[in-house]
């Protein structure tokens, strides 16, 4: 490397130093006689610090004596400047790692796993590697559903939740990590939950989860404010999701709905308030949390602030609703996903016009004021029809707020339609690209000037 080239990578370091500063509960430790994990993230360090699958990883890993866990983000600046990834805790390279662990969230960070590699001079292809090179493995719901897309590029796949997958894993490439890779893929074939591409199995790979998640308390390991929910300390309430709607993946790879106890997320409540003021409660739809009101009114007790990850337009209790304004939440998210009911029962979404406005009504009394909307386009049968639909209900509920709450604020995230393995619509086509550019644009014309920012 020439010293322009030297520059910009000792650059990196630099930076990536100044952020490790920045944080609280890094886990730095020694390597002497310890198998060393990267853990990959393969988007920004910003957006992948807001993932609370990374922090329960993390500290999964690192609670593992014979273990030293480091983390790596793919960061598009630095790939434009052709500086090679390092990890954040020692600025070590991924080659120096024995194991490279991918943790993936979304089918586009697909294509980030791919540069990652190629710039730290890793062969893609699994084929192409040999002893030499680290053990490649990936997991994360989308690979949970569906793992053959990239099947050519990794050694193995957990299938599954990690609390259940580890230990297995890690006790199979601990004995086997000097072997062969024949042999230390092989042994891997034999995990409960391990898909080896490699060595395809005779019978279905079993999907591991956790039955039961107190066992496994989930929440903000390492607190920083370099990311999107920087001023949160988030905690995991529950998992999976009983309505099953048609495109989402969410009732597929975490079923059976789980619920964490109210001792359970009290006890990482009171450990969260030493390090932030605010909690974040995470779930695919906290509202549907069982003990709610109880949960809600121990944070109360305890001083705590806190926001919700999402809530379900339908049967908000009033007094629910007074605690979580209690609690100082600002934002709500609701999600419609469709604009006409039509189409909101052919997805299978379990919620009226009605609930969706009513909803919003009551959160305006309780002085919530500021709401986002969540809208898909590009679902199976949408016609323009539905999208009018989108901007009508979303005028409607801008009409609420205004009516209740002065200085309210509402904006709408809006996302395509993508076939998820393992749904219903997995097998359905997604709209072109032209339609969809079409639809955000007709949308973003009837809202945006009547003050409705679209995200």
């Amino acid at each position: 490397m020439n010293r322009f080239g030297g520059s910009r990578v000792r650059g990196a370091v630099s930076n990536q130093r100044e952020r490790l500063a920045r944080e609280e509960g890094t886990i730095v430790k020694d390597w002497g006689g310890r198998l060393p994990i990267a853990l990959i993230y393969p988007n920004s360090y910003y957006i992948g610090m807001s993932n609370l699958g990374l922090h329960a990883l993390y500290s999964m890993l690192n609670r593992q004596r014979d273990i030293v866990c480091e983390r790596f983000f793919w960061e598009r600046e630095n790939q434009e400047r052709k500086i090679p990834p390092l990890s954040l805790e020692s600025g070590r390279p991924l080659s120096a790692f024995r194991v490279v662990a991918f943790t993936i969230s979304y089918e586009l960070d697909y294509f980030n796993v791919i540069s990652i590699l190629k710039a730290s001079g890793i062969p893609p292809f699994s084929a192409d590697r040999d002893e030499s090179h680290p053990l490649i493995i990936a997991g994360g719901p989308c690979l949970t559903a569906n793992p053959m897309p990239l099947a050519p590029f990794f050694d193995g796949f957990g299938i599954g939740e990690a609390e259940k997958l580890l230990p297995g894993l890690l006790s199979s490439v601990t004995n086997n990590i000097n072997a062969k890779r024949e042999e230390l893929l092989k042994s891997l074939a034999t995990v409960p939950g391990i898909y080896v591409p490699r060595m395809p199995p005779k019978t279905p790979v079993t999907r591991q989860w956790t039955e039961n998640l107190d066992d496994f308390p989930v929440g903000s390991v390492i607190l920083t404010r370099d990311t999107e929910l920087g001023d949160l300390y988030l905690i995991e309430v529950e998992r999976g999701c009983s309505w099953r709607c048609h495109f989402c993946l969410v009732s597929t790879v975490f079923r059976p709905m789980r619920f964490r106890s109210v001792d359970t997320l009290l006890a990482q409540a009171k450990e969260g308030l030493s390090h932030r003021k605010r909690l974040g409660l995470v779930g695919p739809a906290v509202s549907d949390y069982p003990h709610l009101e109880e949960l809600l009114t121990g944070l109360r007790r305890m001083g705590a602030q806190f926001s919700m990850s999402s809530m379900r337009a339908r049967n908000l209790p009033e007094r629910i609703l007074a605690e979580i304004a209690g609690g100082g939440t600002r934002t709500i998210t609701l999600a419609p996903e469709a604009g006409s009911e039509r189409l909101r029962q052919m997805i299978n979404k379990g919620i009226c016009e009605d609930d969706i406005t009513d909803a919003v009504g009551k959160l305006a009394r309780h002085g919530i004021k500021r709401l986002k909307l969540y809208f898909m386009v590009g679902l199976p049968t949408e016609t323009d029809e539905d999208i009018t639909a989108i901007a009508r209900l979303t005028l409607q509920c801008k009409s609420i707020l205004d009516r209740q709450a002065k200085g309210a604020r509402l904006s709408l995230n809006i996302a395509s339609f993508v076939p998820k393995a393992g749904t219903p619509f997995q097998r359905l086509p997604m709209a072109s690209i032209g339609t969809l550019k079409q639809r955000i644009a007709r949308l973003k014309g009837s809202l945006a000037p009547q003050g409705i920012q679209l995200k």
